[in-house]
């Protein structure tokens, strides 16, 4: 084998406006199959993609679609409630998983997750696509390098305005819906790969003023995330405020922004300063890249090769665990402790991949989260 086949397993927004287009530069990565129970969308991109009619499957015809022969792995991009659902059928079928973000509900499903996988011996990514990202993998590069100092300190805020109608707005928070599930997480998991550790304790706060749209989530969520050595993380949430993508690292030695951080549709960029009495400050812009097509062929060239990829579901659980004590934390209106949680492979330099942007297709029946 040379090349993976996959089905793409809900065809929403980013299904179609970055992961669909993305294969054109996952060089060992092939489109096989789409699944989706709008019959406009089926026939509408199996047409724009190339693809034989019969390689199109509703819902109720995923099974026959694992079976089918012609897939070696599917990508999930579903709403969170049905991410471990899909996933081990998937396993059972002895077919490899590349899954949406966040992972899934709670912990018990991504354990269940996890197991499926490991059982049938498939391999099991969850799609963190900034763990090949040139701007966020030079700020593990910094972090690590020593020029911030001790760490200390690091702050985020991902935030967007959602349409009232979109799904991560009409899901409960209990089935994975609301802007800490669908944003929050980047910036938990950015906390984790730049500290290089876990969380033991949380502190959060959930805030909400009446809309309509936030009848079934927060509009946002604020926590303290405690690490070993005494180091804090902060970050807020939200699918009520003005489009933000940022986090700052800030150590004894200098401080690092990126500000856009999380973003795939918009270079990113950094400034670095360094230094008390005369700082120096260095700042630098990312140039777009198709971050789809990166984890697209790193995912594929594990499989080949029969290795484990970094962002396991183990990483996927670890954000997910930290997601359940802020909810928790929020509710209760206390501290939450974490248990020990060890985790060992985390992403660096080594994983960059340098794809050339690819042009955003007009998506079919699918609008973006603020409805535009």
């Amino acid at each position: 084998m040379r090349e993976i086949r996959y089905a793409v397993v809900g065809l929403g927004h980013i299904s179609q406006v970055a992961l669909l287009p993305a294969f054109k530069n996952a060089k060992n990565s092939v489109l096989a199959a789409l699944v989706s129970d709008d019959d406009k969308k089926r026939k509408e991109l199996a047409r724009r993609y190339r693809l034989n009619p019969a390689s199109s499957y509703s819902y109720e015809e995923y099974d026959q679609c694992l079976k089918s022969g012609d897939i070696d792995a599917v990508y999930i991009g579903l709403p969170n409630h049905l991410h471990c659902e899909y996933t081990v059928r998937a396993a059972r079928a002895g077919v490899h998983v590349l899954c949406e973000k966040p992972m899934a509900v709670d912990e018990k499903e991504c354990e269940r997750m996890i197991a499926a996988c490991a059982e049938a011996k498939t391999k099991l990514m969850i799609a963190y696509r900034l763990h090949f990202e040139q701007a966020n993998l030079e700020a593990v590069k910094i972090a690590t390098s020593g020029q911030l100092g001790d760490l200390r300190i690091f702050s985020s805020v991902f935030s967007q305005q959602v349409d009232g109608d979109n799904v991560r707005a009409t899901e409960p928070e209990s089935r994975g819906g609301g802007s800490l599930f669908d944003m929050g997480v980047y910036c938990i998991n950015a906390a984790r790969y730049l500290f290089r550790d876990e969380p033991i304790e949380v502190t959060a706060v959930s805030a909400n003023d009446g809309e309509i749209r936030f009848r079934q989530s927060a509009e946002m969520t604020t926590a303290i995330l405690r690490f070993p050595e005494e180091r804090l993380a902060v970050l807020t949430s939200s699918f009520g405020a003005v489009k933000t993508s940022e986090y700052t690292l800030i150590g004894t030695k200098g401080r690092l922004r990126l500000s856009p951080a999380y973003d795939y549709s918009v270079p990113l960029a950094y400034e670095l300063v360094t230094g008390d009495g005369k700082p120096k400050s260095t700042r630098k812009k990312i140039a777009k890249h198709d971050q789809f097509g990166a984890e697209l062929e790193y995912f594929s060239d594990c499989i080949l090769r029969n290795r484990d990829p970094e962002p396991s579901g183990v990483e996927g659980l670890a954000d997910i665990r930290v997601v359940q004590a802020i909810l928790k934390s929020a509710s209760a209106r206390k501290p939450i402790q974490l248990p020990p949680f060890e985790r060992h492979a985390r992403p660096t330099k080594r994983q960059e991949f340098k794809k050339p942007a690819v042009k955003k297709p007009e998506p079919v029946h699918a609008s973006s989260p603020s409805g535009r």
